[in-house]
């Protein structure tokens, strides 16, 4: 039933979930490598989406997957979580929080970029546009501010940034033929990761962290950036009368997570970070014709 309210609360339980994950794992990398994290967020999101599915009654639905829907599951779930997040935990370990998260945001213009070549979409020119203000954005962040110089702080950080912004981009592509269930086919992806993770964790790095901090960390990541936002999310398109104005809340998220990297990871937020984010929005708001 769609109920336009209902919508716009679960949008900004969304935002508010996705609003704190930056900070969450800028603090869980402080006891945690990548792949520690990673992996033990994967297992935490693995029980929630599971527990999702059993109270509404769907759990079922995995087991009752194909094999072809199986091998589907292992292609994404070696995009996403294993690869993706791979990337980006190691963009946030070099990058201070406030840099390596609106540098996330243009995965959006990456999408429409590869659109192009692999579903024969044509790039408008308001996506032009939309490239040249976000990409403009991301050349204020990484420099801090010192455009003309071209000075980067750390160029192996902005580069891993970007470059998740592809996987990311690669994943929904090759997402956009799934016909699972959203959390089905999300659980799957993670069941099929974990033992990359897993392996992945044993040759590059230990195991068991040496801080309940960082598990618990990894559980908060993985319950509610990896887990709930998704459902939530999803819930509230799926309510919507108007789903563009719900999807619009979306913008609030980078600059409420600015508020809390700087209240509880202690960054000084630079004013080149709030411009760089601004263009990088603008861009954003310029390609979805606002």
């Amino acid at each position: 039933m769609k109920d336009q309210k209902r919508a716009t609360r679960y949008a900004l339980a969304t935002v508010a979930m996705w609003s704190t994950v930056a900070s969450a794992f800028k603090l869980s990398l402080a006891h945690l490598t990548p792949l520690q994290l990673l992996f033990f967020a994967s297992l935490a999101s693995c029980l929630t989406l599971a527990a999702i599915l059993a109270a509404t009654g769907r759990l079922g639905l995995v087991r009752a997957l194909s094999r072809a829907q199986w091998r589907r599951s292992f292609l994404l779930g070696a995009l996403n979580p294993f690869l993706y997040y791979t990337i980006l935990f190691a963009a946030y370990d070099l990058l201070p929080a406030q840099e390596a998260q609106p540098l996330n945001y243009t995965w959006a213009i990456t999408l429409s970029l590869l659109a192009v070549p692999m579903l024969g979409q044509k790039l408008r020119g308001r996506d032009v546009a939309a490239l040249v203000v976000s990409y403009a954005g991301v050349v204020v962040i990484a420099t801090h501010g010192d455009v003309l110089g071209l000075h980067f702080a750390s160029p192996s950080g902005v580069v891993l940034a970007l470059v998740s912004t592809v996987v990311w981009a690669l994943y929904w592509i090759l997402g956009t033929k799934d016909d699972r269930d959203p959390v089905v086919g999300l659980l799957a992806n993670f069941l099929c990761s974990l033992p990359l993770t897993l392996l992945a964790v044993l040759c590059f790095s230990n195991l068991w962290p040496d801080s309940w901090q960082g598990l618990a960390g990894a559980a908060y990541v993985g319950v509610f950036e990896m887990g709930l936002a998704f459902v939530t999310w999803l819930t509230a398109l799926k309510c919507a009368e108007n789903a563009a104005r719900v999807a619009n809340l979306i913008f609030l998220s980078p600059f409420c997570s600015l508020l809390l990297i700087h209240f509880f990871v202690g960054e000084a937020i630079l004013p080149s970070t709030v411009v760089g984010l601004g263009l990088i929005l603008a861009g954003l708001g310029v390609q979805r014709g606002l």
